[in-house]
């Protein structure tokens, strides 16, 4: 059985609770945020992520596997969310890179900053500079989803899995997703995976009441 630290609030950490429930892994999951401080403490900094960051996956031998591509490579290695070919996986990585460098900072900032900062304009200013990178990003996705169904293979991969949480929070980060619908399509086929958990009820099984 595996262990993952993280609080399913962090779409980083919903990706490795979604994996999970996609493959049937079985796993274990230990509660710790960054917004009390739980990743800061000697005991985390020394024993599970010197980075000071969640999510952590833990495998059923005590090793500690950081950053959540590096913990979504592992979970789906040797399953039908890790495609066979080469070129097939190098195009899985290209998405999940893609995610985290010109999606992510985006689309996952601008709904933190709506979520968390206080109305000023200096939080207008910034979401208005965000929001450019936001656009591109979708669109790019838009293009290639209006002749994929899924990013890569043909078939669901965590490229999907990568790119679905930010994704799907978009229109409370101030993206409007009527304007992209072959992504709300493939949104909704992501959400008809079998096993497939929302963000909602991945934080009500992951933070202790």
């Amino acid at each position: 059985m595996v262990r993952i630290y993280g609080d399913c609030l962090s779409g980083n950490c919903y990706k490795l609770k979604l994996v999970t429930e996609l493959l049937g892994t079985p796993h274990a999951w230990k509660f710790v945020t960054w917004i009390d401080g739980g990743t800061k403490t000697d005991d985390f900094l020394a024993r599970v992520n010197p980075a000071g960051k969640v999510p952590v996956l833990e495998t059923s031998k005590g090793e500690m596997i950081p950053e959540s591509g590096a913990a979504l490579y592992y979970l789906a290695r040797d399953s039908h969310l890790w495609p066979v070919g080469e070129t097939d996986r190098a195009q899985v990585l290209r998405w999940m890179f893609f995610e985290q460098y010109s999606h992510e900072p985006f689309i996952a900032v601008s709904h933190s900053l709506k979520k968390r900062a206080a109305p000023s304009p200096e939080t207008a200013a910034k979401l208005a500079e965000l929001h450019p990178g936001g656009v591109r990003a979708l669109e790019t996705m838009e293009q290639h989803l209006s002749s994929n169904d899924w990013f890569v293979a043909g078939a669901p991969t965590i490229a999907d899995i990568s790119l679905y949480p930010y994704t799907s929070w978009a229109p409370s980060a101030g993206f409007d997703l009527s304007a992209y619908p072959e992504v709300h399509k493939w949104l909704g086929r992501v959400e008809r995976l079998l096993g497939f958990v929302s963000m909602e009820d991945a934080i009500a099984q992951t933070t202790p009441a």
